[in-house]
């Protein structure tokens, strides 16, 4: 890593130019939205990050600014099933090209395989790299098997679809169950 790249105010056009790359691990507290998400005691966790510049020829022909990312970090998360925290593995592995302007990028960006963002000056990693990891977090953290007593209870006392959601009672077997006088209390 080049002594001239400062992570929070780098020059991108310079780290491209020199294909240069950036390597770093940070403490999961120097990104507070990420660790926000977390649960637990977050001190010493940490993640892993690289970003490599490259100049690659345009569709005009003229070379543009690209930066690739390679980011791991594991994450200590609740568990939707059980309420126990669970260890996510993240790993986001993304490029992006970089244009002059906001109209620029809003217009190639949705007729792009790769993320285009606009190209400043001093460019924050770190704050890409909270970004990139707040998108990879998973909608519903869970482990693949729960084993607490708390979920065996819970296993017991709800069957599960195959989409782990709570299967819905047939309502004719309900009502079966009161014209025989077998229904049981519900919650």
């Amino acid at each position: 890593m080049s002594s001239s790249f400062s992570p929070r105010a780098v020059d991108l056009r310079v780290l491209a130019r020199e294909a240069a790359t950036l390597t770093r691990t940070d403490l999961l507290t120097d990104h507070p939205r990420l660790a926000e998400e977390a649960v637990g005691d977050l001190a010493g966790l940490s993640l892993h990050w690289t970003a490599r510049g490259e100049m690659l020829p345009g569709a005009s022909g003229e070379a543009e600014v690209w930066l690739h990312m390679a980011i791991e970090a594991v994450l200590p998360l609740t568990c939707q099933r059980c309420l126990a925290p669970v260890d996510v593995a993240l790993q986001v592995d993304r490029s992006f090209r970089f244009v002059a302007d906001e109209a620029t990028a809003a217009e190639q960006d949705d007729a792009s395989e790769e993320d285009v963002l606009v190209l400043a000056p001093e460019f924050d990693l770190p704050a890409l790299v909270e970004d990139e990891l707040l998108m990879a977090l998973p909608i519903v953290p869970r482990h693949e098997r729960c084993t607490t007593a708390r979920s065996a209870k819970a296993a017991q006392d709800v069957a599960l679809a195959p989409d782990g959601l709570p299967e819905k009672p047939n309502p004719f077997a309900v009502l079966a169950a009161l014209r025989t006088g077998k229904a049981e209390k519900s919650n």
